[in-house]
Parts: C-alpha cells; sequence; structure tokens
C-alpha cells in the first residue's frame, strides 16, 4: 500500500501481511499542503521580518478567535507558555500549584521554574485526567492554582474543577498541549478556565516546524503581562518595563501554523474517524480503549490503550513493523528531577499502575483504514491468539 507513503510492505506488492505502521507520519501532512507553506514561508523570506513579524500577529488573532479567547500570545514552547502564565499570575517561590502526576514533566518543570512546588494528585482511572475528587485534600494555604492537563487529547472535568477554583479563590491554569480544538460540553480548549497553554511541538495536532507554543486568555491585563514577559519586559523597543525572558514565537513557525490552522478540524475528525475505527475493531481485544464522554469531542492527539502484558505487546507489534510510544512510562514523583518531593512509589497507585500498562497506537490524520485494520489485527491476535488470521484487503 504506497497510496500517500504513509503504509507500506515489507515482503512486496503481493505479501499485504506485512506493513510498516509509523506512530506518526509529518511528511504524509506536509505534502498535502506543501503549496502553501512553502509560499508562507517564501513571503517571510521576502520581508524578512523573523521576530514578531506580521505573521505572529496574524496567528495571535486567528489562534485567539479559533480557542474561543480575546488574546493569544505566540511563545517559543508550550513549558514557556505555562511557565509565563504562572508568572502573570504572580505564582512564584512559597507558592504550590496543584496538577496531576501522570502528564508529561512540562506541566511540573513550569511549576518549578517560577519557584513553586508541584503538588501532585492521582489520576481518575477512567479518563486519565486528574481525579477530581482528590483535588480539595491537596489544597492548602499555600496553594496559588490549579493546572489540569487535557492529556492525549481528552478534556479534563472543566465544570467540577472551576468550581473549586472559586471556592478556594484559585487561578485554573489549562494545560491544553494536547488538545488543540477538542471541546468540552461545546466549549473549546483553551477557553475553559482563566487561561490555558498550548504546544506547537511538530507531532501536535497543530503543529509547528520546531519548538512552538502560545498562552491564551480573556484578560486582558494578564496578556499586556504575557506580553512583556516574552520579549525582555519590553513592548516598545529598549524601553523595558519589568524584567523579562525571551520566550518568542517565530515568525516563520507563525506563517506555517496559519496554514495548518485552516485544516485543524478537519484533522482533527479524521483523527476521531480513526479512533472510532481502532474501538470498534479493538473490541475482542484483551485492552482498555480510551473512555467515550459524551459531553466531550476530544481530538485525539494520542490514542492510548491498556494492556495488561503492554511490553511484550508492543515488542510483538514492532515485529510486525508497527511502531508504538508509551506516554509516559514514569509519573512526575518517581522521576530523578522530582526526588526532592519525597513521594516514594505507592503514593499514586492509580498513575503508577497505569504507567506499565499505557502503550500508544499509531495516530495521525492521514493514517489510513487499511493500517488501522492492520493494527487492530495484530493486537487482537496478540491479546486471543484462538483468533483466525484474516487477510488484510
Amino acid at each position: 500500500m504506497h497510496s500517500n507513503g504513509t503504509v507500506h510492505t515489507r515482503n512486496g506488492a503481493h505479501d499485504m501481511r506485512q506493513m510498516e505502521v509509523p506512530f506518526v507520519d509529518l511528511g504524509a501532512q506536509y505534502a498535502s499542503i506543501e503549496a502553501e507553506v512553502n509560499q508562507a514561508i517564501a513571503r517571510v523570506l521576502r520581508r524578512n521580518d523573523f521576530v514578531l513579524g506580521q505573521d505572529v500577529e496574524a496567528f495571535e488573532a486567528e489562534f485567539a478567535a479559533y480557542c474561543d479567547t480575546d488574546y493569544a500570545i505566540g511563545m517559543d514552547s508550550g513549558l514557556s507558555a505555562l511557565e509565563l502564565l504562572l508568572r502573570a499570575y504572580g505564582v512564584g517561590p512559597g507558592d504550590e500549584v496543584i496538577t496531576q502526576a501522570n502528564t508529561f514533566i512540562a506541566t511540573a518543570l513550569a511549576v518549578s521554574g517560577v519557584g513553586a512546588t508541584p503538588v501532585l494528585v492521582d489520576m481518575d482511572p477512567h479518563t486519565y485526567m486528574i481525579d477530581v475528587a482528590q483535588i480539595e485534600a491537596a489544597i492548602t494555604p499555600r496553594t496559588k492554582a490549579i493546572m489540569p492537563v487535557h492529556l492525549y487529547g481528552q478534556l479534563a472535568d472543566m465544570d467540577a474543577i472551576m468550581a473549586i477554583a472559586e471556592r478556594h479563590h484559585l487561578v485554573v491554569i489549562e494545560d491544553a498541549c494536547q488538545a488543540h480544538g477538542a471541546r468540552y460540553k461545546g466549549r473549546r480548549a483553551g477557553s475553559l478556565g482563566h487561561a490555558a497553554a498550548f504546544s506547537f511541538y511538530p507531532a501536535k495536532n497543530l503543529g509547528a516546524y520546531g519548538d512552538g507554543g502560545a498562552a491564551v486568555t480573556s484578560d486582558e491585563q494578564v496578556a499586556r503581562k504575557l506580553r512583556l514577559l516574552r520579549n525582555y519586559g519590553s513592548v516598545q523597543k529598549y524601553h523595558h518595563e519589568v524584567c523579562g525572558y525571551n520566550r518568542r514565537l517565530d515568525t516563520l513557525h507563525a506563517a506555517v501554523l496559519r496554514v495548518k490552522l485552516r485544516r485543524l478540524d478537519e484533522w482533527n475528525a479524521a483523527r476521531r474517524r480513526a479512533a472510532a475505527q481502532y474501538t470498534a475493531l479493538l473490541g475482542d481485544a484483551t485492552v482498555v480503549c480510551p473512555p467515550e464522554l459524551s459531553h466531550t469531542e476530544p481530538v485525539y492527539h494520542l490514542y492510548v490503550i491498556r494492556a495488561p502484558e503492554r511490553d511484550a505487546l508492543q515488542a510483538h507489534l514492532r515485529s510486525q513493523g508497527i511502531a508504538t510510544v508509551i506516554h509516559y512510562p514514569i509519573p512526575i514523583h518517581l522521576q530523578p528531577a522530582y526526588k526532592q518531593l519525597g513521594l516514594p512509589a505507592g503514593s499514586f497507585p492509580v498513575a503508577e499502575q497505569a504507567a506499565q500498562e499505557i502503550l500508544s497506537l499509531p495516530m495521525y490524520a492521514e493514517l489510513e483504514s487499511q493500517a488501522i485494520a492492520y493494527v487492530a489485527e495484530a493486537i487482537c491476535t496478540f491479546t486471543q491468539p484462538s483468533l483466525e488470521i484474516a487477510p488484510v484487503i
């Protein structure tokens, strides 16, 4: 199968039993937008406005409108967006920020970066999001913010989180770095808390051609602080109001992101179709598929299953030419970087158990139905070896 380069047979065109299925295929995406991307880059090259140029301002307006917020501020990474949001809300040394144990380390690093302490909460065993029932027990007089993570492109229970935050006068910053375009009760990720951070790492649903990120908010004062902080504390050249940083989104990346943003809903819909096919075909396998929550519209940045014999299954899929990834094998509290938290193994049993079982399957908008069927069949025959192996046609 060679129609778009995403799936290839190993042993020739007549052997459809052996495919190569990559975990993600950015080349297939580029092929679909090559002319527009090249033209967008060429315009930046002709203008020579490489730093905070026209496309940055235009992308910020377009992305803010897409997220149903008033402001978007382009950054050099999702980590910078998280960190500068905390700074904009006055979070610093001595403060605490509540987040979940099962997330990429950048969530915690943003908190540490401002001198605050990440306070971890276990995950909900069904949704993989922060366990809302455990949040209030983690609140102390030093708590300043809650940072829920919309993990894998799913969505945290934001109404419940906002209710807790209101009772305790806390700021809520969404870590939406994997949730571009996702909806919760009809509202976009990014518009659900007081502010949100997005990553534009190349493999994200909306990815640049390098690192990039953005913070979104409808708070004018916070937006102004973010613009100062990302650009040396300045909005007017050589006039510095605060001690800031160099955390700007490059114009070339913004130009590419503008092209991709116009297709994001279409690409997310393709991911949802792929996820639905996976879930339907894995009904006979002894694996746990991602949850389907009636009040959300996830965007499946990742399609994550749980399998008791995860490592053996991953090795089996690798032998069949199928690439998979484990997101994330070590919870935050068990990382050497966070040994100072003093949280031993067993502190968050749900997250720790999940870390031993989760496996991310190939997922991208251009993933073809035949490839999904091949992956699902390989999983079913591993978990249910008595099943008949049908040819992939």
